[in-house]
């Protein structure tokens, strides 16, 4: 795969958007982050927190404190794409009454299609 893609593929998946779109806010802890993000394992989230990482769009701060403390946010390059991320959620919000409309005459032409053959 592209390198490309493959960062595209990090940005768009499920659990990459809503990360970048909550770390928009403000930083967060991880358990903080997991609670605001809502039915993420802690191995999902661990994992996408260090591909997003990886990618420079992540900034992990482990402080060296006792119980340790690790903030999560966003880098410059992060927060420009996570803006992006948030642009099209925002249109997907905006025109999910026009999907469902499009999805709804697109099921009904395939139900006509299917009872003519």
């Amino acid at each position: 795969m592209c390198p490309y893609r493959l960062v595209l593929e990090h940005l768009t998946s499920r659990w990459g958007v809503l990360v970048l779109i909550e770390l928009l806010d403000r930083p967060y802890r991880f358990s903080e982050l997991r609670r605001a993000i809502g039915r993420v394992s802690e191995k999902m989230l661990t994992q996408t927190l260090q591909t997003l990482e990886r990618d420079g769009l992540v900034h992990r701060d482990a402080k060296p404190v006792i119980p340790p403390r690790v903030d999560y946010s966003l880098t410059d390059l992060g927060r420009e794409a996570a803006e992006q991320v948030r642009a099209l959620a925002l249109w997907t919000g905006e025109r999910m009454a026009d999907v469902e409309k499009a999805r709804q005459a697109y099921d009904e032409a395939r139900a006509l299609q299917t009872r003519a053959s």
